[in-house]
């Protein structure tokens, strides 16, 4: 290696930064993801696919696919994929008195309490135009003079029942009010809060880092590769998917579509080490700042772990490992939820606070993704004597515990 600085190695360019966050501030709930992927990606991609590349889009969701080979069937596939939807709150029903009932979805409720949020409303006179209302905050409490005992000593917590959006309606007939606005259950409720630089170096923190950074760095690892002038033995599949955060139902969607030979997940990951009231849990103690991870059990593929591992090793690109269990909890799993065979992994990147307003990462762990990625492809598609891997390498590399050696304390001799 060049003694140069590596890209993985430096802060975040500005241009670079300015589009992760224009993917992570892109209204993109859950079943509405098109602001992201067809209002942001889809241009990026357009952008800077080379000659012969393709984009797909599918019927049943806002999904997309950057396509490096199209119709090469034949050809070693890899997937890789990030996942567009946002965690949500729903209208469920309007009161007399004006409040709007919610639901709380994958959030806390108490991590809500307060936050600025867009209500996103489909004007019942139009199916299908959407309007956007802002000013609006999710309470529960009203204030901490209602709360009872309990409540107000910590010695219980906010119900997801109790969530409610303050719209400051007054007057008579509140509810009619909030009714003649169009307002109706169902309606998308986000976070608003962009992301911006955190305190510490190289530090970013808002919503939604879940998972727009995995987008991100499945559109930044497309970059590279086209910018490096493409990959002649290997096609990969750029992949948005949706619906993950109601059981990954998107992406398993577009794996049994495309049948891939090789499909990575590109998810956040957590900051273990840095997480409150967990030491007795013996979590892996995965860091912030430390490089991305990659997760070890569940269905993860060894060889195809090893390949991404000494790439890594090659390029000096921190890498950490994340213990899985039976699941990988990202859309790594998609293949075998298809019912595909396929060799799979998870790439991600420890972050702090996830799913709250105030999600944090850094961005030397996201390059660090993108590079690890771009790296291991290209070695793919250069092995083998030039002719690229094979769906046979992965037949035959299967680990054999029968054949390890045996480890010996004290002194090599």
């Amino acid at each position: 290696m060049s003694n140069d600085e590596q890209p993985w190695q430096k802060s975040m360019p500005e241009e670079q930064f300015q589009f992760m966050r224009d993917i992570l501030a892109a209204p993109s709930p859950i079943g509405l993801e098109g602001a992201m992927t067809y209002g942001v990606l889809k241009p990026a991609f357009e952008e800077m696919k080379r000659e012969g590349w393709t984009t797909h889009q599918f019927r049943g969701n806002a999904g997309l696919i950057l396509d490096t080979h199209p119709g090469r069937d034949e050809m070693l596939t890899v997937m890789v994929i990030g996942h567009a939807d946002k965690i949500r709150m729903q209208v469920r029903s309007i009161g007399d008195d004006g409040k709007i009932w919610i639901n709380s979805d994958s959030f806390l409720p108490l991590t809500l309490l307060g936050h600025e949020v867009v209500l996103f409303s489909e004007d019942p006179e139009k199916p299908g135009n959407y309007r956007q209302l802002r000013g609006g905050t999710v309470e529960a409490l009203g204030a901490i003079h209602f709360a009872d005992t309990a409540l107000r000593r910590g010695k219980k917590g906010v119900k997801k029942e109790q969530l409610y959006l303050e719209l400051h309606i007054h007057g008579e007939d509140k509810k009619e009010q909030i009714e003649n606005l169009g307002i109706r259950p169902g309606d998308s409720i986000l976070l608003d809060r962009p992301i911006e630089p955190g305190f510490g170096k190289d530090t970013f923190t808002g919503a939604y880092l879940d998972n727009g950074l995995g987008c991100f760095v499945t559109a930044e690892v497309a970059r590279v590769i086209a910018e490096e002038g493409g990959l002649n033995n290997v096609r990969c599949l750029f992949t948005i998917a949706t619906h993950e955060e109601i059981g990954r139902f998107g992406s398993r969607v577009l794996a049994g579509e495309f049948r891939p030979d090789i499909l990575i997940g590109v998810d956040v990951n957590h900051d273990f080490d840095a997480a409150p009231g967990v030491g007795d849990k013996r979590f892996t103690p995965l860091k912030m700042g430390e490089g991305c991870t990659l997760s070890i059990g569940s269905i993860a593929s060894e060889y195809l772990n090893r390949l991404i591992e000494e790439t890594a090793n090659e390029f000096d690109i921190p890498l950490q490992r994340d213990v899985c269990g039976r699941d990988t909890g990202t859309d790594a799993m998609a293949a075998v939820l298809a019912s595909i065979d396929a060799a799979a992994t998870s790439v991600g990147f420890p972050i702090r606070n996830m799913h709250t307003i105030s999600e944090a990462g850094n961005t030397r762990d996201v390059l660090a993704a993108i590079h690890v990625l771009a790296k291991t492809f290209q070695r793919m598609d250069e092995m083998n004597d030039g002719e690229g891997l094979s769906v046979d390498d992965f037949h035959r590399n299967h680990p054999r515990l029968d054949q390890s050696s045996d480890m010996v304390n004290g002194s090599d001799e």
